[in-house]
């Protein structure tokens, strides 16, 4: 078994507090795998840990747009079926990985805040808190002073995912996120997108991503270093993909487990809070480029 977790790559160090929360979400992840639960379930509640955290940008913690609103995306996808769920600018919902769960349970992918929304009340989970006078002001602030997408995406990303391989080979991939502080209501990054930000294929890997959202979906970065583990170690090919996102002016973090059961944490930035737990061994860190192999 493995999980691994990502809070999101950027230029700022994470905090303390950031890396013991990776530390507790992937404990709480790991577990339940190894009470026989697959790598879906594993996937849910790391995430949901984070989410629940509020020092992410993701659940509690994501970012307003720019009128003031939390809107919330999130997808996960199992590599045994393929099959996958996600949800779009979902509003007043604490967990949306939880959100994107059930809609993987439905005919549909993808689902925006109308249908996500009825759906996640209907099966009463966790409501939102209401933006304080505090968070109000931040961002009107940034709206006087500096609302330029780029700058604040070099600033720091903390979007958050994870990925698995449970007892049976089994793969499963997850992210959430906020999107980008200040951010015009509507825009969507790659999180919610199936094979952009999240990619499970048991033959081949999973995949979740975080950084620039706009050029990894014009690479579909999550399923390209997928495809290129058919040829190449999990290291190469997310160097492969990742110099693509650079390539185009973008920066990106990747965590892979493969389907051999190796894995890669990398990222194109100063910084990524992430980790892993195999064996029952955790290791977290702030600064992660190397690859993990069964060979």
């Amino acid at each position: 078994m493995l999980l691994a977790i990502h809070g999101g790559a950027g230029n700022r160090k994470p905090f303390k507090k950031h890396l013991d929360m990776i530390r507790q979400a992937l404990q709480a992840g790991y577990e339940i795998m190894t009470k026989g639960c697959d790598a879906l379930s594993a996937v849910v509640e790391a995430i949901a840990v984070l989410e629940d955290s509020g020092i992410f940008n993701a659940g509690t913690g994501g970012v307003l747009q720019m009128d003031g609103t939390q809107r919330l995306d999130a997808s996960i996808m199992e590599g045994n079926g393929l099959k996958a769920g996600s949800v779009i600018g979902i509003e007043g919902i604490r967990n949306p990985i939880r959100a994107a769960r059930l809609v993987l349970d439905l005919p549909h992918v993808m689902l925006t805040n109308v249908g996500a929304g009825r759906i996640a009340r209907a099966h009463h989970l966790a409501r939102l808190r209401l933006p304080t006078e505090d968070e109000i002001a931040r961002l009107n602030k940034i709206k006087k002073s500096d609302i330029e997408e780029m700058k604040l995406y070099r600033r720091y990303f903390s979007t958050v995912g994870a990925v698995a391989r449970d007892l049976d080979g089994n793969l499963a991939a997850g992210t959430s996120t906020g999107g980008v502080r200040a951010m015009l209501p509507g825009r969507v990054g790659d999180s919610p997108i199936i094979g952009a930000g999240t990619y499970a294929d048991n033959e081949l890997g999973a995949v979740s991503c975080t950084g620039t959202g706009e050029q990894i979906i014009r690479i579909g970065l999550a399923k390209e270093l997928c495809m290129n583990i058919r040829c190449e170690s999990p290291r190469k090919a997310a160097k492969l993909s990742l110099k693509r996102v650079v390539a185009m002016g973008g920066n990106a973090g990747v965590i892979c487990v493969t389907a051999k059961g190796g894995a890669v944490i990398m990222h194109t930035t100063k910084y990524m809070a992430s980790g892993y737990i195999i064996k029952g061994k955790t290791v977290i860190g702030e600064f992660f480029g190397r690859t993990r192999s069964p060979e």
